[in-house]
């Protein structure tokens, strides 16, 4: 009988489990996703990486993980360009659509001023507040 291992600490290996069975089930279930990362960084005079996106294509979309603006770039509409960029890069590789979830107010405006329209929200994640997943319908320009 199988047993569950409840842990805050799974190692790669235990990872790389799920994933690769979750991966291999999906090839068959709906064919391979084609998953590439993609990455827009920004970086200061030094190289340093101080911001940008980071997420990844699949199946025809784009999913941004995250998206951080330093605190010295933000108001300069620095969001937008680094969604603008990472849309680009997503059409080149075939992506029809975008999507991303946030529940920061000020990024929600942000996103929808990029066209991105609510498709769906969970309340009180974290109390007081919604997450808001959002979505955008790409075309080649």
């Amino acid at each position: 009988m199988p047993l569950f291992d409840v842990t805050d600490a799974p190692s790669e290996g235990d990872l790389a489990a799920i994933g690769e069975g979750l991966t291999a089930f999906n090839v068959v279930d709906i064919g391979p996703s084609g998953r590439r990362p993609l990455a827009v960084l920004i970086r200061d005079d030094s190289g340093k990486t101080i911001g940008g996106i980071s997420g990844y294509t699949g199946w025809g979309w784009l999913f941004t993980q995250w998206l951080f603006v330093p605190e010295t770039l933000r108001g300069q509409g620095m969001a937008g360009k680094l969604l603008e960029t990472a849309e680009a890069e997503a059409i080149v590789r075939g992506c029809h659509g975008a999507w991303i979830d946030t529940f920061n107010p000020q990024a929600l405006r942000a996103y929808q001023r990029r066209g991105y329209a609510i498709f769906g929200e969970l309340p009180d994640f974290p109390i007081g507040r919604s997450r808001y997943f959002l979505q955008k319908k790409l075309s080649p320009r």
